[in-house]
């Protein structure tokens, strides 16, 4: 099947008007799998095809697109930048909407390759042309385009801040557009993930105006659509900078993340809690968290609660937070810091282990996954250690494997079983034979099925 479209490929270069050509080509290739086709990668001719969409023809363009959509997934993002940079150059100039968002699709493929964005980088040229070409589109893609080209390095940060395009969609994030300022937020965030980037953010004020915009939020009806989206940028720079500093300098992001938790809005709620998650994934964090005292022992009951009471899906992302403040990895392990554990787990509920263990017990395997995760994360501390063993049947219930049915429920039990087996307080809390069972757990694997006894009994029929 692929021999006959690469047939029908030269066909189609050779002739002047090769209107049939192209419909059978296009209609062949919906059977031919990708695979065949990348197998062929090499033979593919693409040039006469680009060339068919300079003419103003409209069926011939819309049928060379959707072919070049099919053939160009087969060619690797290397290969595309290598050979194809002039037919790009042309296709992102090119009058046809269509033309340019397939083109733009590709230089996406190329700027998410490593190895192929080089080739992009080397060409200050094609570099210029694309962010300048990009820089006339107001669609999404060309935006997001644009993020990851000056996410690359601090030379692609400035061709894209000297082309005028940065400045622009820094603009319709602090513009009047509410939704526009949405989808700019997610974009700004993604270039908050690089150090060159975060560095121009916050020397071009850009930061402080977010805060700002947080601040006015109360008294505009619309900041519903923006706020969650502010917050998860904050949360993102407190945990890739220093949560201390970034908590210090910018007061408005806790006070407005505890605000959110008191929401009736669930999606205020999930945002709030996934942004405590991260802010307390770390020991600074959890120490930020600290310093708020008695609030944040209340903001955990609310968590508590929500855990229990809320949907199935924030349920989850309420257990994953809890799973995240409440890891500590054995060096961090300081007496202070296990107290602050111990005593935030108290602030859970009338009794946190039960609640859990009821989630886990629910008939949903990514609420029993995740109230495991709360286990594990808990399980290398002593404090829990005793709680757990104190606690009536809960040993028996680590130990039980018929409880987990389905694999991800039985790599999550795993995960608990070795972080307890691992702990060097164990045998003394838990004793000599459950350590020893926990051992025997962890090394016949967490698929293990016991053998049913196959002994005959006389007279059984």
């Amino acid at each position: 099947m692929a021999a006959q479209a690469l047939a029908l490929l030269r066909e189609v270069s050779r002739l002047e008007a090769p209107l049939e050509e192209l419909r059978a080509l296009q209609s062949l290739l919906q059977s031919v799998p990708l695979s065949e086709l990348r197998e062929q990668a090499a033979e593919l001719r693409l040039g006469p095809l680009f060339s068919l969409l300079n003419e103003n023809h409209r069926e011939q363009t819309t049928l060379c697109v959707s072919i070049l959509e099919r053939l160009l997934q087969a060619l690797e993002p290397v290969h595309v930048a290598r050979n194809l940079r002039v037919d790009l150059q042309r296709g992102l100039t090119h009058p046809n909407e269509s033309v340019k968002i397939l083109t733009l699709s590709q230089v996406g493929r190329i700027v998410e390759n490593p190895d192929a964005v080089t080739e992009i980088l080397n060409n200050a040229e094609l570099l210029k042309q694309i962010v300048y070409c990009i820089g006339g589109e107001n669609l999404s893609v060309a935006k997001t385009l644009i993020v990851e080209i000056s996410s690359v390095s601090p030379e692609s940060l400035n061709y894209c801040t000297t082309s005028g395009l940065v400045t622009q969609l820094l603009r319709e994030l602090t513009g009047e557009d509410v939704l526009v300022r949405a989808t700019c937020i997610e974009m700004v965030t993604s270039l908050a993930c690089t150090h060159h980037g975060r560095q121009y953010l916050a020397q071009e004020g850009v930061i402080d105006q977010i805060s700002n915009i947080i601040v006015g939020a109360d008294a505009d009806p619309f900041s519903s659509f923006y706020l969650p989206g502010f917050v998860k940028f904050f949360g993102n720079l407190a945990i890739m900078d220093s949560p201390q500093q970034i908590c210090e300098r910018y007061p408005i992001f806790v006070e407005k993340v505890f605000e959110m938790t008191e929401s009736q809005d669930p999606t205020m709620i999930g945002v709030a809690v996934d942004t405590i998650g991260i802010l307390g994934s770390n020991v600074e964090g959890k120490q930020v968290l600290q310093k708020t005292g008695t609030r944040f022992e209340r903001l955990l009951m609310k968590i508590g609660y929500q855990a229990k009471n809320a949907t199935t899906e924030l349920k989850i992302r309420c257990l994953d937070a809890l799973s995240s403040l409440f890891y500590l990895p054995p060096e961090q392990q300081t007496d202070d810091l296990l107290r602050m554990a111990e005593s935030w787990f108290s602030s859970l509920s009338r009794d946190p282990l039960e609640l859990f263990r009821g989630i886990s017990n629910q008939p949903f395997p990514e609420l029993h996954c995740a109230a495991l995760k709360v286990f594990t994360a808990i399980a290398n501390q002593p404090w829990a250690q005793k709680l757990m063993f104190n606690s009536p049947g809960f040993v028996e219930y680590v130990m039980d494997r018929s409880v987990e049915h389905d694999k991800a429920s039985k790599d999550a039990k795993y995960e608990l079983v070795k972080a307890l087996a691992n702990s060097k307080t164990i045998a003394e809390i838990f004793g000599n034979p459950n350590y020893l069972r926990l051992r025997t757990y962890l090394s016949e694997g967490p698929y293990y099925v016991k053998p049913i006894s196959t002994t005959a009994v006389e007279g059984a029929e």
